[in-house]
């Protein structure tokens, strides 16, 4: 009998067959080719002959032939047809018998691998110790070997590994073996994806492997840059500001000659930061021989406008933007959902910082299936500030790791520079493990001259910072300019000074959160900037102009392109206000400065760490004279808030750090690392008035009857709004919405009240705001 590893239904009803000694052999080819660029083939190699060696069991093999998706565990119910244990058992058993002791721990790390190329990494100690020493793990290598599987896969030719390669180090902070693991973990599942995809969709597999390999594509990609920023220099007027990004960009490109590791790039808001940072980032790729650029962001805001740009002037086949949470529930898997998801196979990726670092943390396979392309990558960090501090200690150990050990360079770019280099505490939970001095580059000479340069805005502080203003004095104060921006910390808030300032004048007024959808949001503020610049116009000819008043959340602080005369802004952390600051006669188009307003709010702000920004901005204004946004304040401001922090609130560091029996806690570390905690937030698809909801329809009808796609996730989450999970159970209650079938977690609109085309979402009665940052 030929053991089969996949079947797929023809039109006809007969079966189209994989065969399992072809699928184990080329996947073990796949993943050690992954893992050479780090050093690791031969573990990678292995882990693919046998990751699916449970596929020999004769009850598998029956099944297999009645059920197209019997190769996913989370679709089979019988004990019979489980595979993943036979060859974790197998790699302890045969490398034991070969290499004694140290065969022992080479197969921790393949039993790690194998065991979890379905259900995702688990704990060793109450998860896969307790597993494989189970009767049914028994049975299944058992009924495995009683099928004699070839000798080839039983014993593959070749050296075996030597665990003198592994990746143990704990003396710069714990993860560096569970890093490893993970990163040989995402060639496994990555090859064994592939080579599924090309035997179950062979189009899509021919068409991926027509694709230039990413590295070759930079070069190409910075010509097109090169060409673009030439276009852009030719048509820019002679202005002081357009001849400092002039000067922030030859820097950038000059600078991208230097060796690869750790840079900063400070430069203030409106300074050109985006595109300078591309520029070093695809130069530094090409001069080095990097894969890939990774252009990180923390909102799905700013996301959407850059990857506009970026897809302006390298065309949208040569980027990913992947920022999208509406996966396929584990236990609900199918073969089509697998293949569904990114593994970020792309010469310029641009992302959440969500994705990217709750991946580096991840234990599903479609999650972690995209970490090995991040070796030999260029990552930026865009808006370096707003790294979350509660996890912020684990997050700097793995930035750590990826540039010592997987030839990562990175950028940490943003106007307000945290402070992160190591700093010791008498509470171990208050200290930081971060980057020595001597290990950073900050690309631009000379920052302070560069911020008195770009000097553009005044900022004017209340005389207490304590006292607090009501929202009808505060929409007063508003209302007396023409041309403003006033920014909150709550999308409450947002609502209630809308309607407010709704009552002085609606003509010119508009609204941002992130209870509009992605397009929706793209849509106003496209539709504010061209209110802005015809208001302009309109002045400039001397004839009436329109009002152009703005109420937003914090979304619109960091990287989104507008420039007003007088911003207001609600008191929040300094870095927050400096970002506010940032939308404030952005182009030096005033003839004196720009004003921006802080103000003392009657609402707190929605989050425990919100709070403390604010309180530490408290104490660094204390008694303040000069500039508030004085660029001496900012190590001050980060070193205080830090301090006062807990860096690893959850204990992940803990988690990832390697026992005497080479046990980690993967499962615990993914389940605690939820920069949006999965058991709070909720994803809503939308009929957005504005879009083409005809079209929603369709996608959505597509999603419940195929399953998901990978073009079909990225139309979708362009209309996804987070929302509170117990506010979707109210919601579905009320026939709001519904959830969508095959994603728990994930509603359709249904009533036409839900989506208001102005304010969004329709969330009456939430306690607060989740997260900020949005995937």
């Amino acid at each position: 009998m030929t053991h089969l590893a996949h079947t797929v239904s023809n039109p006809d009803g007969s079966l189209r067959e994989h065969e399992l000694k072809e699928h184990l052999s080329r996947v073990s080819q796949m993943a050690a080719s992954f893992a050479a660029v780090f050093g690791a083939g031969n573990w990678a190699g292995i882990a693919g002959v046998w990751h699916d060696l449970g596929k020999y069991r004769p009850g598998f093999q029956r099944y297999i032939r009645e059920c197209a998706d019997a190769h996913i565990e989370g679709r089979v119910t019988s004990s019979d047809k489980t595979h993943s244990a036979a060859g974790a058992l197998w790699a302890e058993n045969h490398l034991v018998a070969c290499q004694g002791q140290p065969g022992r721990i080479v197969s921790r790390v393949l039993v790690y691998l194998i065991a979890g190329h379905h259900a995702g990494l688990d704990n060793w100690h109450d998860g896969l110790k307790v597993r494989l020493a189970g009767n049914e793990a028994r049975r299944e290598l058992e009924d495995c070997l009683g099928a004699a599987p070839p000798e080839a896969i039983l014993n593959p030719p070749g050296a075996l590994p030597d665990p003198r390669g592994m990746s143990v180090d704990t003396r710069n902070g714990a993860g560096s073996f569970a890093m490893w693991v993970r990163m040989l973990f995402s060639c496994l599942v990555d090859a064994d994806f592939l080579d599924t995809e090309s035997f179950m969709a062979p189009d899509k597999a021919a068409t991926r492997a027509q694709s230039a390999k990413p590295a070759e594509v930079l070069s190409e990609l910075q010509g097109r840059f090169d060409a673009h920023m030439t276009t852009l220099a030719v048509n820019a007027r002679n202005t002081p500001v357009n001849a400092l990004r002039a000067d922030v960009l030859a820097q950038c490109c000059t600078k991208a000659a230097l060796s690869p590791g750790v840079f900063t790039l400070t430069v203030p808001t409106g300074g050109g930061k985006t595109l300078s940072s591309l520029a070093f980032g695809l130069r530094h790729a090409v001069a080095h021989g990097k894969r890939r650029v990774i252009y990180a962001i923390p909102y799905t805001s700013i996301i959407e406008q850059t990857a506009d740009i970026f897809r302006a002037i390298f065309g949208d086949e040569n980027i990913v933007e992947h920022h999208s949470n509406a996966d396929a529930d584990a236990a609900q898997e199918t073969a089509r959902s697998r293949l569904a998801c990114e593994n970020w196979d792309a010469p310029l990726i641009v992302t959440t910082n969500v994705q990217l670092f709750e991946s580096l943390f991840a234990r599903r396979t479609s999650r972690c299936r995209k970490l090995h392309n991040l070796v030999g990558s260029v990552i930026v960090l865009d808006e370096a500030q707003l790294l979350p501090v509660g996890f912020l200690q684990p997050i700097l150990d793995v930035l750590r790791l990826l540039v010592r050990d997987y030839g990562v360079t990175l950028v940490l770019c943003t106007a307000t520079q945290p402070a992160l280099s190591s700093a010791t505490s008498f509470d171990p939970r208050r200290g930081l493990r971060g980057f020595a001095a001597d290990e950073v580059t900050e690309i631009i000479d000379d920052v302070p001259a560069l911020y008195t340069a770009l000097k553009r805005i005044q900022v004017r502080i209340p005389a207490s910072l304590d006292a607090r203003r009501e929202w009808p004095d505060i929409a007063q104060d508003i209302a007396r300019h023409e041309a403003v921006l006033a920014i909150v910390n709550r999308r409450r808030d947002a609502r209630e000074l809308h309607r407010l300032l709704k009552t002085h004048e609606a003509t010119g007024l508009w609204h941002l959160s992130a209870l509009m959808c992605p397009q929706h949001r793209s849509d106003t503020i496209a539709r504010i900037k061209d209110s802005l610049v015809a208001r302009r116009e309109a002045l400039a000819q001397g004839i009436p102009a329109m009002p152009v008043r703005v109420v937003s959340t914090q979304l619109v602080e960091a990287g989104v392109d507008m420039s007003f005369p007088v911003v207001f802004r609600a008191l929040a952390g300094l870095d927050s206000i400096a970002q506010a600051g940032g939308r404030c006669n952005r182009e030096g188009e005033l003839d004196g400065l720009g004003e921006v307003h802080v103000f003392v709010p009657p609402t707190e702000p929605p989050t425990g760490l919100l709070r403390q920004a604010r309180d530490t901005c408290r104490k660094v204004w204390h008694r303040i004279e000069g500039d508030p946004l004085d660029l001496r304040l900012f190590p001050a401001y980060f070193r205080q808030l830090y301090g006062d922090a807990d860096l690893d609130a959850r204990g992940i560091c803990e988690m990832l750090r390697v026992g005497r029996e080479a046990d980690v806690r993967f499962r615990d570390a993914s389940d605690a690392f939820r920069l949006i905690d999965d058991e709070e937030a909720a994803t809503v698809i939308v009929r957005y008035p504005g879009g083409d909801s005809h079209a929603v329809d369709q996608w959505i009808a597509i999603l419940e009857r195929d399953g998901a796609e990978r073009w079909l996730m990225r139309k979708l989450q362009r209309y996804g709004v987070s929302i509170y999970r117990h506010d979707a159970a109210r919601l579905m209650a009320q026939g709001d919405i519904r959830e969508l079938g095959g994603f728990p977690g994930v509603y359709v609109q249904v009533a036409d009240t839900f989506y208001d085309s102005v304010l969004g979402a329709n969330v009456e009665g939430a306690p607060g705001d989740p997260a900020k940052l949005v995937i």
